[in-house]
């Protein structure tokens, strides 16, 4: 039996970690779970550290330097950094320093730090690996293919439980409504992020930092089958596109074995279903012969999160560092009942407005941040004073 890879998991109590565990789970020949972190759910992060025998293991209640020995000190050859915002930077970091790969499913960290993160990795020679279905799409189309030959990429979008509600509908839309994804299993935060579509505004300039492509050539469609995860269009006009039944266990596996695929469309360890069927894995639903899949341009109009991202990128510094502070401040708030889903973008665009662009650093990512949720935060007080009187 080949060595097993040595893997430990920030976040682990979350979407993308249990799903990953689910991967290990199924191929405990293939993997080793040494080291797990999670936040306040110990009673689940006892349960992964007992079924897996995992022997570095911290919570919440270790801090910052419990996230820390996970990443350095469990003898992980790859670290899944699967937590929300920005509290694992720090571990994610060393890891990267010592030249430990990472498999990225944080899409705060790639945002806000991913230039700082993909220097860092040059240095030492550590390996990024996108988890996102979009941004493991674009890795795998690229394999392979010289940089210069890449034209555009394009980033496909579900469209969100909003797709083909109206400005107004939007307004009035409670958090249950936002929660109500048609594809992916997500947390809170993520489900809200693709109501707004901000999740893909992130992701553009995650393709950016992961990829190395400016802005201008990154562009997104709307496909609500959630088959096609991403295209790549080539300088001579090719394209190549990678496609799957969406299930985040896949790109999941793909992060976590490469450069190895894992076999599990011949083992049965995974669905994508009993009979292997490829109308099914492309999508077919219910005795479906024959398959449809649309494509849109997303509308601006009701979507403004994927402008004020673009205006981030383009703005450069600490301000996507803003943004996406901003945001789970403003997503924060409507979840907790404090802002209708329609005031989420105004609280961002009002967040950038009034925190300087500063020079991109740890530090300075560290202080954008900072200033960004105390901007967003009276701004949110303000909004809820208002709607009171």
């Amino acid at each position: 039996m080949s060595q097993r890879k040595r893997v430990a998991i920030l976040g682990s109590t979350g979407s993308i970690g249990t799903q990953a565990l689910d991967v290990i789970g199924q191929h405990p020949q293939e993997f080793v779970v040494v080291g797990l972190a999670a936040g306040r759910n110990v009673d689940l992060l006892e349960r992964q550290a007992q079924e897996f025998g995992t022997p570095v293991v911290s919570s919440a209640a270790d801090g910052a330097e419990g996230l820390m020995r996970v990443a350095v000190e469990s003898d992980a050859e790859l670290v899944l950094a699967a937590t929300d915002g920005s509290v694992a930077f720090e571990a994610v970091f060393a890891a990267v320093s010592r030249g430990i790969d990472v498999a990225v499913a944080n899409k705060e960290l790639v945002v806000a730090a991913g230039d700082l993160l993909m220097e860092a990795a040059r240095r030492s020679g550590s390996r990024v690996l996108p988890v996102d279905s979009e941004h493991s799409a674009i890795f795998q189309c690229l394999v392979g293919e010289a940089p210069e030959s890449v034209a555009t990429i394009v980033l496909t979008a579900s469209g969100g439980p909003f797709r083909n509600a109206s400005r107004e509908e939007m307004e009035r839309a409670g958090v249950a409504a936002a929660l109500a994804h048609p594809t992916w299993n997500m947390g809170t935060k993520n489900t809200i992020d693709s109501a707004t579509m901000m999740n893909k505004g992130l992701e553009v300039i995650e393709a950016s930092r992961l990829f190395g492509i400016e802005g201008e050539r990154i562009r997104i469609v709307v496909h609500p089958q959630s088959i096609a995860h991403g295209f790549v269009i080539f300088t001579d006009g090719n394209v190549k596109s990678q496609l799957a039944y969406p299930d985040m266990r896949l790109p999941i596996g793909y992060a976590l074995s490469y450069p190895k695929r894992l076999d599990s469309y011949n083992d049965g360890a995974k669905s994508p279903g009993p009979d292997r069927e490829p109308l099914w894995i492309l999508g077919a639903r219910n005795g479906d012969i024959a398959l449809r899949y649309d494509f849109e341009a997303p509308d601006p109009e009701r979507f403004p999160c994927i402008t004020l991202a673009y205006e981030a990128l383009a703005a450069a510094g600490t301000m996507p560092a803003v943004l996406s502070a901003a945001n789970e401040i403003a997503v924060n708030a409507f979840v907790e009942g404090r802002i209708g889903f329609g005031k989420i973008s105004e609280v961002i665009a009002e967040a950038m407005n009034r925190t300087p662009r500063g020079e991109p650093s740890l530090k300075g990512v560290r202080l954008a941040d900072r200033e960004a949720r105390e901007a967003a935060g009276e701004i949110v007080a303000t909004i809820e004073r208002s709607s009171s009187n």
